[in-house]
């Protein structure tokens, strides 16, 4: 096998450091006495060894990289349930670091990968989950209080027993006022950029103006919106609409005027009228930066929403619940929300990316991505 130079270092600090953590004691008792656990430890010291060593005599390869990542998850969950019995000692954390460093290889060795047909993201799942699990084992060995910092499984309980309230939240966060401001404003801000390119004076008398609207602050116009639209989802709406008008406004005028001056002279030699010109060639040529603008204002209609519902909203609502929850001390319940926001967010890029995908496939970005 192949091993790089960090690799190496990192297996033979894991080695060593699980060798070292078997002569040292394990775990402390009520009474503050030290004594070693053999078997947990020698158990989770076999387990790190074994996983190590498949790492350093295995070729690259999905199956052995599968091996590998089982045997160190498997140490893994025996560490995260060692830590909740006792006071860990100075041999447990040796054997967390060790687990660390061979953790940070399975991500290395599935990057290694590159001819197995892993899914988009698989990589970035593992990291992920590494990240999730020892924020669950720092939490939980050190007794963190769940209102400074809940762990990552009182996170999920918490959005498993309030998935009634959360699906009400998403209704009237994301499908009543994020969808709706997003289609209007990002809309808007596309048709004043065709309108303003086409008609010069628009350009030198409507633009200053729309310029003004990105300088207002969101916490500015939230209470105004509220008090001209009511507690619902349209004063929501219309927070979204002035954020992400200016943006896709922008980038469309970037767009139209991004054609070269030989493509729009052989325009007019056919004879071509602005319309025609507009439908063929600029506009085609503007939707990368349309579409640069669409992702941007996927992501700051959803915080538009939830800062705006800070402000005044009814009894729904994922900006309303982390609020509400945040008063009461309810901290896995915020966090909760705060994960479905993230998703949500992160799933509405992902969609209009794979819209991006498809429309600009013709683009050398998306040609020497795909």
């Amino acid at each position: 096998m192949k091993t790089t130079a960090s690799g190496s270092i990192s297996l033979t600090l894991s080695l060593l450091l699980t060798l070292i953590s078997l002569t040292q004691p394990f775990q402390y008792i009520e009474t503050g006495l030290i004594y070693t656990l053999h078997g947990p430890s020698m158990l989770i010291g076999v387990t790190l060894i074994a996983a190590a060593l498949s790492a350093i005599w295995s070729p690259v390869g999905l199956g052995f990289t599968a091996l590998f990542t089982l045997l160190v998850a498997l140490a893994a969950a025996q560490l995260v349930h060692i830590g909740t019995l006792t006071q860990p000692a100075s041999g447990y954390w040796l054997q967390v670091i060790a687990l660390a460093l061979l953790a940070q290889l399975t991500v290395t060795r599935l990057t290694e990968c590159h001819h197995a047909r892993l899914p988009n993201g698989a990589v970035a799942a593992l990291f992920g989950g590494w990240l999730l699990y020892f924020w669950q084992l720092l939490i939980t060995v050190f007794a963190v209080p769940q209102v400074l910092l809940p762990t990552p499984f009182a996170i999920v309980q918490a959005i498993v027993e309030n998935a009634g309230l959360l699906a009400g939240d998403f209704v009237q966060t994301v499908l009543k006022s994020v969808v709706i401001g997003y289609l209007l404003g990002s809309g808007l801000g596309v048709l004043t950029g065709i309108l303003i390119e086409r008609f010069p004076f628009l350009q030198r008398g409507l633009l200053p103006l729309a310029n003004l609207t990105s300088t207002i602050p969101l916490v500015g116009i939230a209470p105004i919106a509220v008090m001209w639209f009511g507690f619902d989802w349209p004063s929501k709406a219309a927070v979204i609409v002035l954020v992400t008008f200016f943006p896709a406004l922008v980038s469309t005028l970037a767009g139209l005027q991004s054609t070269g001056k030989l493509e729009r002279e052989l325009m007019y030699s056919y004879a071509a009228s602005p319309r025609f010109t507009l439908l063929a060639l600029r506009l085609p040529a503007a939707m990368p930066f349309i579409f640069n603008a669409l992702k941007v204002n996927s992501t700051l209609a959803l915080i538009s929403a939830i800062v705006a519902e800070f402000f005044g909203s009814p009894t729904a609502g994922l900006g309303f619940r982390i609020s509400a929850e945040a008063a009461r001390m309810h901290m896995p319940i915020v966090w909760a929300a705060i994960v479905v926001a993230s998703v949500v967010g992160s799933g509405l890029y992902a969609v209009v990316a794979g819209l991006e995908r498809r429309v600009t496939f013709w683009h050398p970005s998306v040609r020497s991505g795909s």
